[in-house]
């Protein structure tokens, strides 16, 4: 398997592995996808395929958002979203996914990276919940314990605050936790 930055003849292998990852919600995801990678074109973020027998089997999208402190607005990056095939679930890709961003994302003096996500999975990483470390998330359907930040070598104590998600999240609608009820 082959870790490395996405391509420009990416695009729809990545997609497929959304969809295919994400069920029905999955085009919704790939649209975001699609909307994220302008903003990392323009210098922000990091888009990262594995490549397994010359396919696109994973992906993840760490992507600029702001942090709104005391002192003044800090950049950091949000990991979202990650996707692996079904079929290669539990083998190690999402994982190698992820630390190889973080290694990438410390390089390039990021302070934070912030998602929203399973505790029990971004946990194995470092990642702890962000309202215990000082920092508010960016919307009340966010639940608690998904709220997460991870701290790199970049982090001071005093960058604490409110997580702003850029906008394509926003447009997408693809921040916290819908009530359908409501």
């Amino acid at each position: 398997m082959e870790l490395r930055e996405e391509l420009a003849g990416d695009g729809q292998g990545v997609r497929d592995v959304h969809v295919r990852a994400f069920g029905d919600h999955g085009f919704v995801v790939a649209e975001l996808v699609d909307s994220l990678r302008k903003t990392i074109a323009a210098g922000g973020g990091l888009s990262l395929v594995a490549e397994l027998d010359g396919q696109v089997v994973g992906h993840v999208m760490f992507t600029s958002s702001l942090l709104d402190s005391a002192r003044r607005l800090v950049e950091v990056q949000v990991l979202s979203p990650l996707a692996v095939v079904p079929e290669l679930h539990k083998r190690g890709i999402g994982s190698a996914l992820v630390r190889h961003g973080l290694g990438m994302l410390a390089e390039r003096d990021v302070p934070l990276v912030f998602l929203e996500g399973d505790p029990g999975y971004y946990s194995r990483f470092g990642f702890r919940p962000g309202g215990d470390r000082g920092f508010r998330k960016p919307s009340l359907r966010i639940p608690d314990d998904a709220f997460q930040v991870f701290e790199l070598p970049a982090y001071e104590p005093w960058m604490t605050g409110t997580l702003v998600y850029a906008e394509p999240f926003w447009r997408h609608d693809a921040v916290g936790l819908r009530d359908p009820k409501a």
